[in-house]
């Protein structure tokens, strides 16, 4: 169970440094405005996945610019991470911040959709106190 443990400070360590690369090492015009959102380190530390996401929606170039400066993140990694094996870094668009806007606006539409209804006069035939 301590193993866990280890490689899950370790993930929150590479993705705190490779946030902090992105955001002033990296010149990559395809890079800006990515943030890093999660990192899985495989149990023996061999690879390591590094989730992404980009608001505007550019998330294949900014794949490319990853991809294309992950030996740099990686050789800077390793001046500041002590590992025996410095991960394979692998990089991977995380849809879940974009999925989660849409969920909220289409709550939003709902909550609109149910205000309008709620302003309409309700019956009196209709109760409240059914049972499902």
């Amino acid at each position: 169970m301590g193993n866990f443990a280890r490689t899950d400070r370790v993930a929150q360590q590479i993705q705190r440094e490779i946030a902090e690369l992105v955001r002033l090492q990296i010149n990559d015009p395809r890079v800006r405005l990515v943030t890093i959102t999660g990192v899985e380190v495989a149990g023996d530390y061999s690879h390591a996945k590094i989730f992404f996401t980009r608001l505007d929606g550019k998330h294949d170039e900014a794949l490319k610019g990853l991809e294309h400066a992950s030996g740099f993140l990686r050789s800077q990694l390793a001046h500041s991470i002590k590992l025996r094996v410095m991960p394979q870094l692998h990089f991977v668009y995380d849809a879940s911040v974009e999925r989660g806007s849409h969920l909220s606006q289409l709550i939003d539409q709902a909550v609109a959709s149910d205000k309008e209804h709620s302003e309409q006069p309700i019956s009196p035939s209709t109760s409240s106190s059914s049972e499902e």
